[in-house]
């Protein structure tokens, strides 16, 4: 039988462009199947263009802003890759606060390809072990994190559970374990 995330709200934080797509509608709908609410959460209103690679692809609309949520309002946060969504989003204050708070309330968070630059910039990594796509390694390595080349890593030493995924091809393995993990880690916020 798998995980169910009925009565859980997850966030899903990207840019106002350049999240991969499929990084973000294969969680997004592993996350529904299970029975959770899925809210799409950036750093302005409208919709949000995601890429296939270097391509413009869909756009989704926005449920919430950063400055309109807190971590507190979810039960656990996603952060889709692609290249210039996590860029964009560890240079925005409020969504490095809003990642960050993520790990002091002990909520969990997943990440897949890029999308670690973002918990490097807030300061999150260190002295845990995870994988992103392999042009973010050093980064990972010296903010003092422990960088692994697996399909998904589900790391449990500190505040919160952290599950990573190396690209779009592993999904499959990262939205099983991120719902596995999810449904575990958090309650129902009745």
């Amino acid at each position: 039988m798998r995980a169910s995330l009925h009565g859980r709200k997850i966030a899903f934080l990207v840019a106002p462009e350049g999240a991969e797509q499929s990084e973000l509608t294969g969680p997004w709908e592993a996350v529904r199947e299970a029975g959770g609410t899925p809210r799409l959460v950036s750093t302005r209103r409208g919709r949000v263009q995601a890429f296939e690679h270097l391509d413009r692809a869909g756009t989704f609309p926005v449920d919430d802003t950063l400055g309109e949520v807190v971590a507190a309002d979810f039960d656990a946060l996603v952060l889709p890759g692609g290249v210039v969504s996590p860029d964009l989003l560890r240079l925005d204050p409020d969504a490095v606060s809003f990642t960050r708070d993520f790990f002091t309330e002990g909520r969990p968070v997943a990440a897949i390809c890029h999308a670690p630059w973002l918990l490097v910039e807030a300061g999150v990594v260190h002295g845990r072990t995870l994988t992103s796509w392999p042009s973010v390694c050093t980064d990972v390595t010296n903010a003092g994190g422990t960088w692994i080349d697996q399909e998904v890593v589900v790391d449990c030493d500190g505040p919160n559970v952290l599950v990573t995924s190396r690209r779009p091809g592993d999904l499959k393995a990262f939205q099983d374990a991120l719902v596995d993990e999810f449904a575990h880690q958090t309650g129902s916020r009745d």
